[in-house]
């Protein structure tokens, strides 16, 4: 039988995004927060009062703590990424679950640490980019797969931007080289990486281009970056990612028979519904004065907010561990560690002077 109590997190740290995953968290129909810790227990308790904790959450002024604690099953970590190998390994170590921040490494080296210490302890990893969890995603994803509307995939373009105020630039730790020293590349760029594999069914490019001129801030952070990819079979696709631009979010996939576009896919600019256009057999009208048909759009619903069935998908994965005696889902170590691979062979192209640079899995 599987398991039906709600699976019990403790939260390691009291990042802004993790007041977003808290909020998932109560909303999931199968999690509760069970413990938060901080630096100091007067953080994690402000936190948890600011943030409408249940009263019966436990607040630790340590993250030793919240692993030790035997009433928590899993842990979210919205660490530094320079903290996530030491901290992801403990709590694999220490049997719990893990939901991993992303970027979830600084490199694959890291990453693998975290994911062999997964694998031994048999706990569930996943990586918490919440747009996977959508279902726009996998309507999406239909398009893309019928060789009739959508045909062949040729290229995919993706962007993924923001503006971050002076503030924002001078202290924020994505900023930091001791603390996410991949800065535009693994915040921003991680998503967009994410999506161009997506597109692909995660098969790996053959290379990687870093475009040049990259922007870097005095400590050497990327601030903004693009880079080429290449397939064996002649597929491209590009992608941007920048502190220092308007809010963008878009893919724009291209097929021999169809296109999809979505100007939203990283955080739907609505909570409860989701479009994405769609062209199919596009043609010009008389004159090239217009083009026929014009896109289509549609719209997904969903009762949940994606990051709360984020934290639901994970949540079941767990159950069916824990009630019946089920292996942990492989496919979410190995979606992160591709993306990994392709945010490592970007930073190599930037630091061998633009050079493509294979990647291999």
């Amino acid at each position: 039988m599987a398991e039906t109590s709600p699976l019990r997190f403790g939260i390691l740290c009291c990042a802004n995004i993790a007041r977003k995953v808290s909020r998932a968290i109560a909303l999931a129909p199968n999690a509760t927060i069970s413990a938060i810790g901080s630096r100091t227990i007067e953080k994690a308790t402000t936190f948890a009062n600011e943030n409408g904790y249940p009263s019966t959450t436990k607040l630790y002024g340590s993250y030793d703590a919240v692993l030790d604690d035997p009433e928590v099953d899993a842990v979210y970590i919205p660490l530094p990424t320079s903290l996530h190998v030491k901290w992801a390994v403990l709590a694999a170590q220490k049997k719990k679950h893990v939901l991993l921040e992303k970027p979830v490494a600084l490199n694959v080296k890291e990453l693998d640490v975290i994911l062999e210490e997964c694998e031994l302890n048999g706990v569930q990893y996943m990586d918490a980019t919440m747009w996977m969890h959508h279902p726009r995603t996998a309507t999406m994803k239909e398009f893309l797969s019928d060789s009739q509307r959508f045909g062949l995939l040729k290229s995919v373009h993706s962007t993924f931007a923001y503006l971050g105020d002076s503030e924002f630039l001078k202290n924020d730790i994505r900023v930091k080289s001791d603390l996410d020293a991949l800065g535009a590349l693994g915040d921003a760029g991680w998503y967009s990486i994410r999506a161009i594999l997506w597109t692909t069914d995660y098969e790996l490019p053959k290379t990687v281009t870093a475009l040049r001129d990259p922007e870097l801030n005095e400590a050497g952070v990327i601030l903004s970056c693009g880079a080429s990819l290449s397939w064996k079979d002649g597929r491209v696709a590009t992608f941007y990612c920048s502190f220092l631009t308007n809010m963008t979010m878009d893919i724009v996939a291209s097929g021999s028979k169809g296109n999809l576009r979505v100007h939203d896919f990283v955080i739907p600019f609505q909570e409860n519904v989701a479009p994405f256009y769609t062209m199919e057999s596009s043609r010009f009208g008389e004159l090239s004065t217009s083009v026929h048909p014009e896109p289509t759009e549609q719209k997904v619903s969903t009762d949940l907010p994606q990051e709360a069935l984020m934290v639901k998908e994970f949540s079941n994965l767990v159950g069916s561990i824990k009630g019946e005696g089920s292996k942990p889902e492989k496919k979410w170590p190995t979606i992160s560690r591709k993306t990994q691979l392709v945010v490592d062979a970007v930073k190599a192209s930037i630091e061998k002077g633009f050079e493509p640079v294979e990647v291999v899995y």
